[in-house]
């Protein structure tokens, strides 16, 4: 796998270590944040081939971060990593945006597998909503045709 420029974003530092050399002695370029806010700068400034996020971060929680960033358009995919293993935890960062859970405690590696599986996935493509021919705009949200 070629290397990647990945986000991490984790507040605890014990983990935040383990994760960030794991993945750079795998040849992975990695930028940390320890706290949602930081992250969040991060994650809108620059691009990244895979972000890793913790659910419970302070100052903005790993949903709130992930809904974000999907609203602004950003479609990397994004590794869910928390210690909160309930049903209803995982369809909820799922449903906020995210493309995989995985649960702490965890095996490093099992998070790289993981990891590059996501890499291996083609990009999201940007659906076109509003059709234009000369003069003519047909917008398929709004069920609209201007002239």
């Amino acid at each position: 796998m070629p290397a990647m420029k990945i986000l991490l974003i984790e507040d605890d530092d014990e983990t935040a270590t383990y994760v960030a050399n794991g993945l750079r002695e795998h040849g992975h370029v990695v930028d940390q944040a320890a706290n949602g806010r930081d992250g969040l700068l991060l994650a809108a400034g620059e691009a990244y081939d895979v972000m890793i996020i913790d659910r419970m971060l302070p100052g903005l929680d790993g949903l709130g971060i992930v809904k974000m960033v999907r609203g602004a358009g950003i479609n990397a995919p994004i590794l869910l990593l928390t210690t909160m293993g309930g049903v209803s935890d995982r369809v909820d960062g799922l449903e906020a945006g995210g493309d995989d859970y995985l649960v702490k405690p965890f095996a490093f590696a099992e998070l790289l597998a993981r990891v590059n599986a996501l890499a291996r996935r083609p990009p999201m493509a940007t659906v076109a909503t509003v059709l234009r021919v000369a003069d003519l705009e047909m917008d398929l949200l709004k069920r609209t045709v201007t002239r």
